[in-house]
């Protein structure tokens, strides 16, 4: 009998001390399965954007410096991080300079182009740049771009931009969405653009559109903010102020943000 209630105390003893250590594993694999919840729903913080001047931008975000048609040469981008991606939207003076290009630190910087910009390159910035066309999508460093066609409407001015030549770019950086217009006017690939979050959008004559047409297209694809920008033009300056009356009037909550595209001048 003694026997038998020794037997039985141990293996409840057993029994006892094999659910406190199941219980104990189970709270550690609780523990570290929302550690890493929390892990993958750490996303980066947004985009930092500095305007350099017209149509030049930089773009800081998640460790990586982004150029946008990157022109003025190098003391343009005094105080900047070195680039690690360059997308260039076209062949124009303002916004592919090849000097300020060949002036930058370009180690190990892969630069994005149409074709129509790359065949203008000499060898050894041609060898760092990977063509990318209307319509095309890609995967660089942990985000994704899309070429959005960008050109003119009106007769007077459609040999400044021709439909297929250049590219308009849309940038999908961790949660965010931004777009950069490029040289355009309120083409329907604009208008039909989708959950942008920052849009960069041109607006000068004779080159590309009226503030009203800018204004329409904003709009109709209703990003949450809007950036006037390239909004020099000849010999006029494009109303910005306008633009933000035209935009707050439609719809008050499309935020308009006027950054400083042109330290040099007073507009």
């Amino acid at each position: 009998m003694k026997k038998n209630i020794f037997f039985i105390a141990s293996a409840l003893l057993i029994f006892s001390v094999s659910c406190k250590e199941k219980e104990k594993k189970q709270e550690e694999t609780s523990i570290a399965s929302k550690d890493e919840v929390l892990v993958v729903e750490d996303n980066p913080p947004a985009a930092t954007i500095i305007p350099i001047e017209h149509a030049t931008a930089v773009i800081n975000w998640n460790a990586i410096t982004i150029y946008i048609d990157p022109v003025g040469g190098k003391s343009a981008f005094e105080g900047q991080q070195k680039p690690d991606i360059i997308f260039i939207t076209d062949i124009h003076g303002d916004h592919f300079n090849p000097e300020t290009l060949n002036e930058l630190d370009l180690e190990g910087v892969e630069i994005f182009a149409p074709d129509a910009v790359k065949k203008q390159m000499d060898e050894g910035l041609s060898y760092k740049t990977t063509i990318i066309e209307n319509g095309e999508t890609k995967e660089i460093e942990g985000f994704t771009v899309k070429a959005i066609p960008m050109y003119n409407l009106r007769e007077e001015a459609k040999d400044f931009h021709v439909k297929g030549r250049g590219n308009g770019y849309v940038l999908t950086l961790g949660e965010e969405r931004i777009y950069f217009s490029g040289d355009t006017e309120d083409i329907p690939e604009m208008r039909a653009l989708k959950n942008i979050d920052k849009a960069f959008v041109c607006m000068n004559l004779p080159y590309t559109m009226t503030v009203e047409s800018a204004a329409d297209a904003v709009l109709e694809f209703k990003p949450k903010e809007v950036y006037p920008y390239h909004f020099r033009g000849r010999p006029d300056v494009s109303d910005v102020a306008k633009f933000k009356e035209l935009v707050n009037q439609g719809n008050p909550d499309i935020k308009v943000v006027q950054l400083d595209w042109y330290p040099n001048d007073d507009f």
